[in-house]
């Protein structure tokens, strides 16, 4: 989900060569191949190439990479024309089209570019020839059906069974999750047919394992990263840079660019823990973010948290929008069928339990990360992630002494966000954390700091 952001070091001293050519250069690379996938996406059809839509939870990006298919993922589109100021254009589109105002901000965009035959700042976004999703979220179902009325495409619903509960559930060996693995691995082997019909070309599964070990080389190098800001000073901004890096993850899955390019970042972010490199100069209060950013005004709203000296060392966005990936999970290339099924199955849920659950998670990220605060931000048009972030948020100042904030403004909408409003929700809850530290400097109960 780039955002062809850059990274702002700092670092004692004169900068020396090594430091001019690593530091940084996760970002500079990140645009690059950003830039590179959407041309690849413009030129698609000039080398009768097909394109499969897919979404950042559950893409199935290994197989399809096996049968040769560009990756279209919407979600990311629609970001970037409100990064680039013009989503209202696609929104209202949609709206004179017959789409309620509170219909996914997403969804509108992505219709008023299907509508406008794929324009986008980017460049031009191929017609689908397939649909592939799962259900890890509520709207992308009737979303592909859109797809399937505009186009007359086949869409294919991996139905992965969700998490009973908060937690993760048992694995190998527990009835459940074995009927569970049996159930997606069968839809897996339906779909692969499907793909031969949509594509004409045969199921290679050597082309499966290459592809499983490239995403196995960008999962290994994710969870380092995710983990490396518990370093003092952070090394990167879990919303500004950490969105470049969701860009490569879901667009580069399964490619040996993204994994030389996971490698790169690992590289970059280790040196910078080493050599005491933030991402910032001013890191007062270390903060985790919970949902989506706001895109309609990104750079700005990044500031109000920077200005203050505020540094986000983590973000559920990166759990949840990398497809569940920061579960770790590593496929067997010896299996690789069965493993493509357990990976979508427990991934799946590790996104839908990042969304759903993320109370837990946040509570256990206070010691080893450091957090002052947490950031929950409520979407107007998306109810998957914003639903129950109050009580989430409620939840969490029950289990951890932590200051909090939940603001409202919308992921895609401009109409629906108010600078001004979250910018003074955003000085009090600074204002809030600066009596925290004193009250805790001067030895106050933990009580008193709520």
């Amino acid at each position: 989900m780039s955002t062809d952001t850059t990274n702002q070091s700092s670092r004692p001293g004169e900068p020396d060569a090594q430091h001019d050519s690593i530091v940084g250069r996760g970002n500079r690379e990140g645009s690059r191949l950003f830039r590179q996938w959407y041309e690849e996406l413009t030129t698609a059809p000039e080398r009768g190439e097909k394109a499969a839509y897919v979404f950042v939870m559950g893409s199935l990006a290994e197989l399809l990479n096996s049968f040769n298919l560009n990756l279209v993922f919407p979600e990311i589109n629609g970001l970037q024309t409100a990064v680039r100021h013009v989503s209202e254009s696609y929104i209202t589109q949609a709206e004179d089209y017959g789409y309620n105002s509170d219909v996914c901000g997403y969804v509108k965009a992505d219709l008023g570019l299907q509508l406008r035959g794929g324009d986008h700042p980017m460049g031009r976004i191929p017609r689908p020839d397939i649909a592939v999703y799962t259900g890890a979220c509520n709207t992308y179902i009737k979303w592909a059906e859109i797809w399937e009325r505009l186009y007359g495409i086949p869409i294919f619903t991996l139905d992965v069974p969700g998490p009973r509960a908060a937690g993760r559930l048992p694995g190998r060996g527990h009835v459940d999750y074995d009927n569970d693995l049996r159930y997606v691995a069968g839809q897996i082997e339906e779909l692969i047919s499907v793909l031969e019909n949509v594509t004409g070309t045969r199921f290679d599964v050597d082309r499966l394992r290459e592809a499983m070990a490239y995403a196995n080389t960008m999962t290994t190098a994710w969870v380092k990263i995710l983990e490396l800001n518990q370093s003092r000073p952070a090394v990167y901004d879990a919303v500004t840079d950490g969105t470049s890096y969701l860009g490569v993850a879901n667009g580069f899955r399964g490619r040996p660019e993204g994994a030389r390019y996971f490698e790169e970042v690992l590289e970059e972010l280790e040196y910078k823990a080493a050599t005491g490199i933030g991402t910032s100069h001013d890191q007062r209060h270390r903060l985790a973010f919970v949902g989506v950013p706001c895109y309609p005004i990104y750079r700005r709203f990044s500031e109000m948290f920077t200005e203050r000296g505020g540094v986000f060392v983590g973000s559920t966005y990166t759990w949840f929008a990398s497809g569940g990936w920061n579960s770790g999970y590593l496929y067997d290339l010896d299996n690789p069928l069965e493993s493509l099924a357990e990976g979508t199955l427990i991934t799946s849920r590790e996104a839908m339990n990042d969304m759903f659950h993320a109370d837990r998670l946040l509570a256990d990220m206070v010691e080893p990360f450091g957090l002052d605060g947490v950031v929950f931000h409520g979407i107007k048009s998306c109810r998957t992630v914003s639903s129950g972030l109050a009580d989430s948020r409620r939840a969490v100042m029950e289990l951890a002494d932590v200051g909090t904030l939940l603001i409202d403004s919308d992921h895609m909408d401009p109409r629906s966000v108010s600078e001004a409003q979250i910018k003074n929700r955003v000085d009090a809850f600074f204002e809030g954390l600066e009596t925290r530290k004193l009250l805790a400097a001067a030895g106050e109960p933990e009580g008193s700091r709520r």
